[in-house]
């Protein structure tokens, strides 16, 4: 797995929602490299669970990430929640065992108001 690689989901939501998104060094900003609703959503869940990418669950980021088309850079606004997201899992990665559970994530208000 590459720490660059995730998968944002929210399973409570009635049909369920996923979104994956990737960041390579260099990029000015992480990619939406899939995402829907249902059966795709599951689809993304399953393969990116196979591919031992990990998978964050957040009704909130999927809400937001939803919103960007496919193949296209995060909006600035999540950019902070996402960073924070990213630096969790590299530290993960590389072995620390005392990192915090995942975090809770700085996330823009509706209305594009800061949190």
């Amino acid at each position: 797995m590459r720490p660059e690689d995730f998968a944002a989901a929210d399973s409570a939501a009635p049909r369920g929602e996923a979104v994956a998104l990737t960041y390579a060094s260099g990029d000015a900003a992480p990619r939406v490299v899939a995402k829907g609703r249902g059966l795709i959503a599951q689809e993304i869940i399953e393969r990116a669970r196979e591919a031992g990418v990990y998978v964050h669950e957040s009704p909130e980021l999927v809400a937001l990430l939803m919103q960007v088309d496919i193949d296209e850079r995060i909006p600035p606004q999540l950019y902070v929640a996402v960073a924070e997201l990213l630096a969790w899992l590299y530290r993960v990665e590389q072995g620390d065992m005392d990192a915090p559970p995942p975090p809770e994530l700085s996330l823009p208000l509706p209305g594009g108001g800061a949190p």
